[in-house]
């Protein structure tokens, strides 16, 4: 994995039952550069031919590999990390050039991948069974951990290495074996480069296959495919909920695990500390032009303080450099597509003609959107009921904390959320009755930890990540009743 342009060209085939081979379909797709147009790479794209050959090969590889001792899966995970901290460089060069990651957000994503690994190592010693008393004399409940089998990841473009890597490690760990989807706009740090990092830490052959192809093409096909027990989607809700419904709708049910979309409120209290709130909320909203599930999307301010606010918010906001995302000082890149591009666009239009205040843009450069903020932004708004996924902030006053509660409240998305308090038990108080299945308190909105729950509610997905939990994902019990002797039957 030579690092530099000169490697672009190294991902140009599909990886099926552990082997470079070129897609069945007839169509190829180039893979570019958000910022500078650059084809990176091309590739032939798979067909369902190719899905068939890839859960053929994983649902032989994982009967032995989920009978394999915890040392041997533990020894290929750990390898894993290894190989993650020493190519660090490559990867992040990757993100930059791919997902268009500004080097800080580069380097995070690569650095969470990699600081995960060594708790993934010890996932095949904690599937922990259980022994349960019976009533009937002699009998023994064993409750069994066992791999589901084969687990279908698919992941999105904007954090693409994180979210297909937290599924992929941990179900390799657990003894299953994986056929993952890259995102078309992200098939190397996605899906190719994850294989080669597994390839290269002695994974066995089978065990995991990337297949890159169009959603239209092989997107329901590997959905509902009668191998896979488990489907682990990152992405839109529009999408997820389509994915939920062929994964339970088919001749065989399966398992889903949905992270999808969020409109994550920052809530600003009376009694915050205004210019560390401003500062964190401009993180929280222009990390990675806002591409992020988790951004900051709607900012909640109280009156009292809503006008010291904004100006600290917009001044810091001014002060972000955008441009290229190699340049360590650009926080804001460019947006991964052109079609991502002109939909941001016509938000902003929209906001502006609904009655919303512009106080800060510009004219997009090539595929690069200045930072727009928003004030007198209502909930009725596009801007407030939608998820931004770009980098608009909608700035929205409320008339107290009741208010805030209910601003936070009012969308169809819970996954984080944020508060900001001069008394940590009110910011503790106020962020439980969020309905989130994350809050950060004095804090922005994106963040994760591996052996910390990652997950949310409402539309914003089912099921959980991370350590403990994505074991109990990963896995199915199995209740084995064990009589050490006859039993008595009344007939």
């Amino acid at each position: 994995m030579a690092t530099g342009k000169a490697a672009y060209g190294g991902f140009d085939k599909q990886f099926i039952a552990g082997e470079w081979c070129e897609g069945a379909a007839s169509a190829e797709a180039a893979d570019t550069d958000p910022y500078t147009g650059e084809t990176l790479t091309t590739i032939r794209l798979a067909a369902k031919a190719d899905v068939d050959r890839a859960y053929a090969a994983a649902a032989e590889a994982q009967v032995e590999w989920g009978a394999a001792a915890p040392a041997r899966r533990a020894a290929v995970i750990a390898e894993a990390g290894r190989v993650l901290q020493e190519r660090q460089a490559e990867i992040v060069d990757w993100l930059i050039h791919e997902s268009g990651s500004a080097r800080f957000k580069a380097a995070f994503e690569a650095g969470l991948v990699a600081g995960a690994a060594p708790l993934q190592a010890t996932m095949p010693y904690r599937a922990h069974g259980q022994i349960r008393p019976s009533d009937t004399p002699a009998t023994e409940n064993r409750i069994l951990r066992q791999p589901l089998g084969v687990i279908c990841v698919i992941s999105p473009w904007n954090f693409p290495f994180v979210l297909s890597m937290r599924s992929v490690m941990p179900a390799l760990a657990l003894g299953n074996a994986v056929v993952l989807k890259p995102a078309s706009d992200t098939p190397v740090t996605g899906g190719l480069l994850v294989a080669k990092v597994l390839e290269e830490a002695g994974l066995p052959a089978g065990l995991l296959s990337v297949v890159v192809g169009s959603g239209g093409e092989i997107g329901d096909y590997l959905v509902e495919h009668p191998v896979p027990k488990l489907v682990s989607f990152t992405g839109s809700s529009e999408v997820g909920q389509h994915v939920g419904a062929v994964a339970v709708g088919g001749s065989r049910l399966k398992r889903i695990s949905l992270e999808l979309g969020g409109n994550a409120p920052l809530v600003v209290l009376d009694d915050a500390d205004v210019e560390q709130a401003a500062v964190a909320a401009v993180f929280g909203r222009f990390l990675h032009q806002g591409q992020i599930c988790m951004s900051t999307n709607r900012i909640i301010v109280d009156a009292s303080v809503h006008d010291q606010f904004v100006e600290a918010f917009v001044e810091h906001t001014r002060r972000l450099k955008h441009g290229d995302p190699a340049d360590p000082e650009v926080l804001v890149g460019p947006i991964i597509n052109r079609a991502q591009l002109d939909g941001l666009v016509a938000k902003a239009a929209l906001a502006r003609a609904q009655g919303a205040r512009q106080v800060l843009g510009g004219e997009p450069t090539g595929q690069v959107l200045p930072p727009h903020v928003f004030t007198e932004v209502t909930q009725s708004m596009a801007l407030a009921r939608e998820e931004i996924f770009g980098p608009l902030a909608p700035i929205i006053r409320a008339a107290d904390e009741s208010e805030a509660l209910a601003m936070a409240n009012d969308t169809e998305y819970g996954l984080s959320s944020a508060v900001f308090s001069g008394d940590l038990e009110r910011a503790a108080r106020f962020g439980a009755k969020i309905e989130a299945g994350m809050t950060h308190v004095n804090d922005q909105t994106v963040g994760d930890e591996a052996h910390v729950m990652f997950g949310g509610e409402k539309n914003s997905g089912l099921g959980r990540f991370n350590d403990d939990w994505v074991i109990e994902e990963f896995t199915r019990t199995h209740w084995l009743a064990v009589n050490h002797g006859p039993v008595a039957y009344p007939v």
